[in-house]
C-alpha cells in the first residue's frame, strides 16, 4: 500500500500473477488427468533458499513418476512459453526432483515434462528434458 492507503501496483501484479499461474497448473493438471496420470503433488519445493520447486508431479497407470513443468504464456511471441525453460531452471527443476526421491525408499522410473499453454493452446511434451 502506498503513503495514501491505497493498493500499489506491484502488490496487484504479484496476485495477478500468481492467479495467472495457478490457472495454468489447473489447465495442465485437468489436460494430465484426462490422459490417465494420477496427482501425487503439486507445487512441491526444497526447504531453504536457493532450491527448487516443481509444479507438478503425476503418476503414469505404469507407476513412472513424472515431475512437470507449466508454463504459459499470452502468445507465441519472443518464443512462447518453451523457451522459458532455461538450462538454469531445469538445473533447479532436477536439483527439487532429486530432493524429491530421497524421500522415498526405492525411487520409481522418473521423467521431466513441460506442459506448454501458449494462449488458448495446451502442448504436453514428454520428457521434455533430462536429469544432468
Amino acid at each position: 500500500m502506498d503513503f495514501l492507503g491505497k493498493k500499489t501496483t506491484s502488490t496487484t501484479a504479484a496476485a495477478t500473477t500468481r492467479q495467472r499461474g495457478n490457472a495454468a497448473e489447473d489447465v495442465a493438471l485437468a489436460h494430465l488427468q484426462a490422459a490417465g496420470l494420477r496427482l501425487v503433488e503439486r507445487n512441491y519445493r526444497t526447504p531453504g533458499r536457493g532450491g527448487g520447486e516443481i509444479d507438478l508431479i503425476v503418476r503414469e497407470p505404469d507407476g513412472t513418476l513424472v515431475f512437470v513443468e507449466v508454463r504459459s504464456r499470452a502468445s507465441r511471441a519472443f518464443g512462447g512459453a518453451g523457451a522459458s525453460i532455461s538450462a538454469a531452471k531445469q538445473r533447479r527443476i532436477v536439483f527439487a526432483a532429486r530432493h524429491y526421491l530421497m524421500r522415498l525408499g526405492a525411487p520409481p522410473p522418473c521423467r521431466f515434462d513441460a506442459v506448454l499453454i501458449d494462449g488458448q493452446s495446451v502442448q504436453w511434451l514428454r520428457a521434455a528434458f533430462d536429469a544432468q
